[in-house]
């Protein structure tokens, strides 16, 4: 068996824990003989310089699969979904006071500051008729659409680089990596994932954070899969 290429989150999975990338992490990325793809609910120009930084060639997955884009000098490609985000935060505004995190640069989806009550707010959003729903990625609360994740960003990005999904190895560490993992060949969660993501791992590390990627990197090198 072998994959060509992977896709990795990047806060909590290539990071410390206190966000910073883990050098080692980024070392071993550097090091790997396939194309490394970054994905992440967060923007796209933060993506784009996480990728730069780590000296990777600008594949990434952002905003949770709704703007990908495969090289620095190509646009992204983003889906259009705003509009019914933009609803669902009007109608959680007349009950929750909601900070926007990157509303001048989020093209697909709103992202808030966490500090309000997310149970409530997503049984309220059921009584309204969008096709929306309210993600916690332990970083920003997520008002996205149902049709999107990094699994649909991951099925786009593999047809871009002429790849399939299944050619992928799938590395992540929140609930939001759920279904990039079941769009992959081979799905690991670091040690430091929620339960939902170790649920549908193929592989989960011992160790978290970025030493848990690089013990993934390591176990696939292991195997002779990439």
């Amino acid at each position: 068996m072998k994959f060509k290429a992977i896709v990795v989150d990047i806060d909590g999975t290539i990071t410390c824990e206190a966000r910073e990338l883990h050098l080692g992490a980024v070392r071993k990325i550097r090091a790997l003989k396939v194309p490394v793809v970054l994905a992440t609910g967060n923007i796209l120009c933060y993506a784009r310089t996480a990728s730069k930084l780590i000296g990777l060639e600008g594949a990434v997955i952002a905003e949770n699969g709704g703007a990908v884009t495969v090289r620095y000098d190509l646009n992204g490609a983003f889906e259009e979904s705003l509009e019914e985000c933009e609803k669902a935060y009007s109608f959680l505004s007349e009950h929750f006071k909601l900070t926007k995190l990157d509303p001048f640069y989020r093209k697909t989806e709103i992202a808030l500051r966490r500090d309000f009550d997310l149970e409530k707010a997503r049984g309220l959003l059921e009584t309204q008729p969008l096709d929306v729903e309210i993600i916690d990625t332990k970083y920003a609360i997520h008002i996205k659409s149902r049709k999107i994740n990094k699994g649909t960003g991951l099925v786009k990005i593999a047809g871009m680089m002429g790849l399939e999904p299944k050619d992928f190895v799938a590395i992540g560490d929140s609930a939001n990596d759920v279904e990039m993992l079941e769009a992959a060949g081979f799905g690991i969660a670091v040690g430091n994932g929620d339960e939902d993501i170790k649920k549908v791992a193929d592989y989960v590390t011992k160790a978290g954070f970025g030493e848990g990627a690089v013990e993934a990197f390591e176990f696939l090198e292991s195997k002779e899969w990439i």
